[in-house]
């Protein structure tokens, strides 16, 4: 398995979850990912390097690719490591015969969306709030492409709130535990239904905003609920007033500055 972005915080999260007796992860980031295992190797490269990309997925069966900026970024930089990153990632495999892509999407891929009607759609049409959720509605277009041209099977994953526990109230509903996002990841590895599947990466959230049908589907059933924090955070917000990208949606701040 390769893991692109492995040095972030989400791939910080789960890759203790992702080990298995046998299993070899495939870890690459410029940057060296804290405490390496035994099972695990490092490449120090660009997901924009289609060389570097070429040979880390080699031999791999499912890449998940978490790699790019993960804030707001002028256009020039969302352009060049989110969209082009994600045309180099799904190019290499391709070339090496990778059948299965997790690509990291974002619930700011439809963050103008109101919360109010986010729930009763299986998948939201997009609705960026930012270059950044932009950039990945474009990333789950090129998904599309590959899937339907190559037959892979690209699963878009619009990724919440990834935490170790929920950390205010408005996380209540769009939190996404790394025990979840890692089930998310193992059912994308045995899925065997060829396509560009999107699907709304949360947990199984009393609070939840977002539908969890399209993920069911292809066999995501997340099992934690953040409610088990709720006496933390007292207090509800308004479905009516929220929208999905919350303060990114609202900023009064010019597009492109990081938020």
């Amino acid at each position: 398995m390769l893991v692109t972005g492995a040095a972030g915080r989400v791939g910080t999260l789960i890759r203790p979850l992702l080990r298995r007796p046998g299993r070899r992860l495939r870890l690459l980031d410029p940057f060296p990912p804290p405490a390496l295992d035994g099972a695990e190797e490092h490449l120090a490269a660009s997901v924009t390097d289609p060389r570097a990309m070429a040979d880390a997925c080699a031999g791999v069966d499912l890449v998940v690719h978490l790699g790019g900026h993960s804030k707001e970024r002028p256009w020039p930089e969302i352009l060049e490591a989110n969209v082009h990153g994600t045309q180099v990632v799904l190019d290499a495999a391709h070339a090496a015969g990778v059948r299965r892509v997790l690509l990291a999407s974002s619930a700011h891929a439809v963050g103008m969306t109101p919360a109010a009607e986010a729930g009763s759609a299986d998948e939201l049409p997009p609705r960026p709030d930012t270059f950044y959720g932009a950039g990945k509605v474009a990333a789950e277009a090129l998904g599309s492409v590959y899937a339907d041209r190559y037959a892979m099977t690209v699963v878009s994953a619009r990724i919440g709130t990834v935490e170790a526990e929920p950390r205010g109230v408005r996380s209540l509903s769009t939190w996404l535990s790394p025990a979840d996002m890692v089930r998310l990841i193992e059912a994308t590895r045995h899925l065997d239904r060829p396509g560009h599947h999107v699907v709304n990466a949360i947990s199984r959230n009393t609070r939840r905003w977002m539908s969890l049908t399209a993920g069911e589907k292809i066999g995501y059933h997340p099992a934690d609920d953040a409610e088990a924090w709720a006496d933390r955070y007292p207090g509800t917000l308004s479905d009516e007033k929220e929208l999905l990208g919350g303060a990114w949606a609202v900023s009064t701040e010019p597009l492109g500055t990081t938020l």
